[in-house]
């Protein structure tokens, strides 16, 4: 059986644990805390160390889902979590313009740590005020050649198709 361990990072509140628990067939490892401090405006709960999923493609494949931590006081954990990763997506909170930067800044450290297929996702995209995934491409300056998926992280189809298109790219890597 072959195993494909892949990345889901972003900036806080984007959906990461909410994309791994949409697809995972276990129940979600979710190391979320209790937040204390002025981001509980946002949400009350932020992951610390890690989220991990897995799903079963078929008899020969499973997926093995590890999401990162979003707040920087946690970033340490992203380099550990990227060890062996064999593709990435960074999720972006469509809805929040004020984290474009920071999902780039993301990407980038990504992208530092290993040269792998990798995936935006335009998260929220069921929102009226979400920016679609051509608009989010000009705001983040990024070019035709990468891929920047619509997504709504509690949908499971949504994530399936997201995750397979990232399946995709790996596969075509080793061509």
């Amino acid at each position: 059986m072959q195993t494909v361990k892949m990345v889901i990072t972003g900036p806080f509140s984007a959906g990461k644990t909410e994309f791994i628990r949409a697809i995972s067939e276990i129940v979600v490892v979710s190391t979320d805390r209790r937040i204390s401090d002025t981001t509980a405006a946002v949400k009350d709960e932020t992951t610390v160390a890690m989220d991990f999923g897995r799903i079963t493609v078929d008899d020969d494949l499973v997926l093995y889902l590890f999401g990162t931590p979003g707040q920087k006081r946690f970033d340490f954990m992203w380099e550990i979590l990227s060890e062996g990763m064999l593709g990435f997506i960074v999720i972006v909170d469509s809805t929040r313009s004020d984290t474009f930067h920071e999902a780039l800044q993301i990407l980038h450290t990504f992208q530092g740590y290993a040269n792998t297929p990798f995936v935006i996702v335009a998260n929220k995209q069921d929102m009226p005020d979400a920016w679609p995934p051509e608009d989010l491409r000009l705001a983040l300056g990024l070019d035709n050649g990468v891929k920047i998926l619509p997504c709504v992280s509690t949908d499971r189809e949504s994530v399936k198709t997201v995750l397979l298109e990232l399946l995709y790219s790996i596969l075509e890597s080793y061509e």
